[in-house]
């Protein structure tokens, strides 16, 4: 697993205050049992005003996790949990606000190197990688109100379910593996 996590300690200022911010809250060590993984735009550097920094982790009992995620965390600005079946699974999601940033935390019986999140940011960050003027291209529609994921379909013309899609396209470009 790549870790673009640490290399945010030196990206963007944008990047480095998220750094900064999740290392303060010391959700990583917190939440470390789970094995959590800063996932979204933030890490590979196409975010936007408003993106929030999306915490993915596998969490093979959702009780236990639900029961921590309220005990550190229920306190904090727009504090919001629930559980819901994602693709048959049932997952528990979290957010809120902290310094400045969104918050959004994630959990299901699934390794985290397999969770769409995670593969969806290997596929994007190793598209930026390929192609240089893409990110400006991401950004702007992004701007526009389209998703990421939708964005980086519309540029290479990925038709259907964008989240299925991207990661279709992903393995059949060699990037990730089913």
């Amino acid at each position: 697993m790549i870790d673009l996590f640490a290399s945010m300690k030196k990206g963007t200022d944008r990047q480095q205050e998220a750094y900064a911010v999740i290392m303060e809250l010391d959700i990583l060590k917190d939440m470390n049992t789970y094995n959590p993984v800063l996932c979204g735009t933030l890490p590979i550097g196409i975010d936007i005003t408003g993106s929030d920094l999306d915490i993915i982790m596998e969490v093979q009992e959702l009780d236990p996790f639900e029961e921590l995620i309220q005990t550190l965390y229920n306190k904090k600005d727009g504090f919001t949990i629930k559980r819901k079946t994602i693709n048959g699974k049932e997952v528990v999601k979290a957010n809120f606000t902290f310094s400045g940033f969104e918050f959004e935390l994630f959990g299901q019986a699934q390794p985290v190197h397999k969770q769409h999140a995670y593969l969806h940011m290997m596929i994007e960050h190793e598209l930026l990688q390929r192609y240089p003027g893409l990110k400006q291209k991401v950004i702007h529609l992004k701007n526009q109100g389209y998703k990421t994921e939708p964005a980086f379909c519309k540029l290479f013309d990925i038709t259907g379910d964008p989240y299925e899609g991207l990661i279709r396209f992903g393995v059949g470009e060699g990037i990730i593996t089913e």
